[in-house]
């Protein structure tokens, strides 16, 4: 099985119609691994609490934020996934000159979910991810597989204000301020001479290992990385076709743009194979706090062969039961030493539906134009409603309660009937 990964996306106002920030994530993942959308409420911790990430035991902050989160089934952390604050988080699998650690420390999804349940802006969540890596560090497998798949990372974040790229290589990082315009992340490191918050040693480091003379102006996406500019086949082939997506919308992007550009299959955004799109998110985020932001999550594999669901965070939110995967507690293999001796079946109810559909769908090409044309129209009926809320705020917020769940059950009512 060869690597691929994800493709994360931010754009900001003059970019996108009105003041708004549209974030877009693809989680490229083995083609059998369940992604699950799941929902955790914010949360007061006694001091001295510990919080169980997916390999290693933490400190655990005083509070925690509201999440939304888009996650593999079988770990703590997330892919991808949005706060009460409106602050969204992406990360992508990057190599380097540096190793990637196999000793079990924090995944890098497991430093996606500490960042959004602890920050309250992105550039918060910056430091709030570097921190964890001063402190944890990074690795661990990847998979849930026998096989290790390790990497570092580059994080995508963004708020009602700003966007920021943050990218690894072991306890070293730099971070690129976003204020206005896109910006796209792939598997490859991108960050460049323009650095804006960068780790102490950085630089020093690089010249000990013989990778920068002290000389040339620093650009650390050339330090860091291999001069092939990364180990992932066509990599930079997604990189600059999701930049050129951007860049032929620019103005005019919107929640439907970034839904389109995910599932572009021709440029590899949206994934096909052994590794492929097992979960995708689009948030829209009014830069007016008095307007909610809008969270649209697949839960599906195949952004073509799916629905984008909406959320939003309001008081009283349940669990999402739909897309929410079986718990195995302390029986699950992952908790186990050695970890991953068997695979249980981690499918939620929507992806046990999901699954079927997109049998017919390959099979039967009329049948299967009528169910994808079906998903389409509830997609776009929950994107106009979604505007109202966009333009006018939220007047009532017990109808927003269960608005991710029902959506998802209208979607399976569509199912059903083909």
């Amino acid at each position: 099985m060869k690597p691929s990964s994800c493709d994360t996306f931010v754009a900001l106002p003059p970019s996108t119609e009105g003041q708004r920030i549209i974030f877009g994530k693809n989680s490229d993942r083995p083609c059998d691994e369940v992604q699950e959308v799941v929902y955790f409420p914010a949360k007061d911790y006694s001091p001295g609490e510990k919080v169980e990430c997916t390999y290693i035991e933490i400190e655990q902050t005083a509070h925690t934020y509201a999440v939304v989160l888009s996650r593999p089934a079988w770990l703590w952390g997330a892919e991808m996934g949005a706060n009460e604050h409106q602050v969204c988080i992406g990360n992508e699998a990057v190599w380097g000159r540096e190793s990637a650690d196999h000793e079990e420390a924090l995944l890098g999804m497991d430093i996606v979910r500490l960042g959004l349940e602890r920050a309250d802006t992105a550039e918060k969540a910056v430091d709030v991810i570097v921190e964890l890596l001063e402190k944890y560090g990074q690795g661990g497998n990847c998979m849930e597989d026998e096989c290790t798949f390790t990497y570092h990372n580059s994080f995508l974040i963004c708020d009602r204000t700003e966007a920021w790229v943050v990218e690894t290589s072991g306890k070293y990082w730099a971070a690129e301020r976003v204020e206005n315009g896109y910006r796209n992340i792939s598997n490859q490191y991108s960050i460049t001479t323009k650095i804006d918050k960068e780790h102490p040693r950085m630089r020093q480091y690089a010249q000990e290992q013989g990778w920068w003379d002290g000389k040339v102006e620093f650009s650390f996406a050339e330090v860091y990385s291999f001069l092939t500019k990364g180990r992932i086949e066509a990599s930079g082939s997604r990189y600059c076709e999701g930049r050129r997506l951007l860049e032929k919308s620019k103005g005019h992007i919107t929640a439907e743009t970034m839904m389109d550009i995910l599932r572009d299959k021709e440029s590899g955004i949206n994934m096909e194979g052994m590794f492929m799109t097992t979960g995708s998110m689009v948030s829209v985020i009014p830069k007016d706090h008095l307007f909610p932001g809008v969270h649209f999550f697949t839960a599906t594999p195949d952004p073509e062969r799916s629905v984008f669901k909406p959320f939003i965070f309001v008081a009283d939110i349940k669990q999402l039961k739909h897309t929410c995967s079986p718990c195995f507690g302390e029986d699950d293999p992952v908790k186990k030493k050695p970890r991953f001796q068997s695979k249980p079946n981690r499918k939620h109810s929507l992806f046990i539906k999901h699954e079927v559909v997109a049998a017919i769908i390959d099979s039967t090409r009329e049948k299967g134009q009528r169910i994808v044309q079906k998903m389409r129209e509830l997609e776009k009926q929950k994107v106009a409603e979604m505007e109202q809320y966009l333009t006018r705020g939220v007047e009532d917020s017990t109808l927003l309660v269960h608005l991710f769940s029902n959506t998802v059950e209208e979607e399976i009512s569509t199912y059903n009937k083909a």
